[in-house]
């Protein structure tokens, strides 16, 4: 059943607080840039996707999404269990041994929602393009949706597919790039600077859109389904969305200091009251 506005955006503070929860349990993990993509990922599957329960790889006549930066697992698994892809008890197993929920997502345990091993950065655009490709020959009318970090693009691989995708025409995806100008040593513009990253991906080929309110449920919404409208027209799609790494929670914004670290114990007991629900569903 369709969720509403309003359910969706309850949901997104109950995401924030497993993710949370999950780096706290285990003292390790990614939360800064967890957070500052659930609006995006709330969005993708409570609204514009198009997928089937239950999951299968192969995904015949349905939207694949495939996580690049996949140090944001937690957000990524949050995601997957709140939305029926496999149990929300399962979190628990975060970061564990013989856990199916890996620091970086993985495949060879069969996670329900997971199609690729991702971690190692630049090599998931490359990913998407081969299976958008490969729908293209199936007649599959299917989009592929791509997430990537901004500190991701200073790789070299990605600006190669960018290239490869616009001279192959692959216009049936759609690559978001989290714009929230922190990586792991500090700030993007500081460690290596992304420069006019609009101009430059607009003359790589790729039709651009950008949105500033990353962290707006109803704008990611609006920007995603525009972006939906932008495929099929020769030229591959890429949004800009603007995020706060470490969104929800105060002290956890505007810096790259919670790009790999955990909460303590007080630490999560003031982010929860930020992240208040009325009735949690916390596991």
């Amino acid at each position: 059943m369709s969720k509403s506005i309003e359910e969706l955006k309850s949901l997104t503070t109950q995401i924030r607080r497993d993710i949370l929860r999950m780096v706290h349990a285990v003292n390790s993990g990614h939360p800064g840039g967890s957070l500052g993509c659930t609006e995006y990922f709330t969005a993708l599957y409570g609204k514009v996707m198009n997928y089937n329960l239950p999951f299968t790889m192969e995904g015949k006549n349905e939207d694949h999404f495939y996580l690049s930066n996949g140090h944001i697992s937690p957000v990524f698994y949050s995601t997957l269990a709140r939305f029926d892809f496999f149990p929300v008890d399962e979190l628990k197993t975060f970061r564990k041994l013989d856990s199916r929920l890996q620091g970086h997502p993985t495949t060879h345990e069969g996670l329900e929602g997971v199609r690729i091993a991702s971690g190692s950065l630049g090599q998931g655009l490359s990913v998407a393009l081969g299976v958008a490709q490969g729908k293209k020959l199936d007649g599959d009318k299917s989009l592929v949706y791509s997430l990537h970090g901004d500190g991701e693009l200073q790789e070299g691989q990605i600006w190669e597919a960018l290239m490869y995708a616009a001279a192959n025409k692959v216009d049936n995806i759609i690559s978001t790039i989290d714009y929230n100008g922190q990586q792991i040593d500090g700030s993007t513009e500081n460690v290596l600077s992304l420069g006019n990253l609009h101009a430059k991906l607009e003359s790589f080929g790729w039709t651009v859109l950008e949105e500033k309110n990353g962290n707006d449920l109803e704008a990611v919404i609006a920007i995603l389904e525009l972006a939906k409208t932008e495929t099929g027209k020769g030229k591959p799609v890429v949004i800009i969305l603007h995020t706060e790494m470490g969104a929800g929670v105060d002290f956890m914004m505007g810096t790259h200091a919670w790009h790999g670290k955990a909460p303590n114990d007080n630490q999560l007991d003031t982010a929860f009251k930020q992240l208040y629900l009325e009735a949690p569903a916390d596991y």
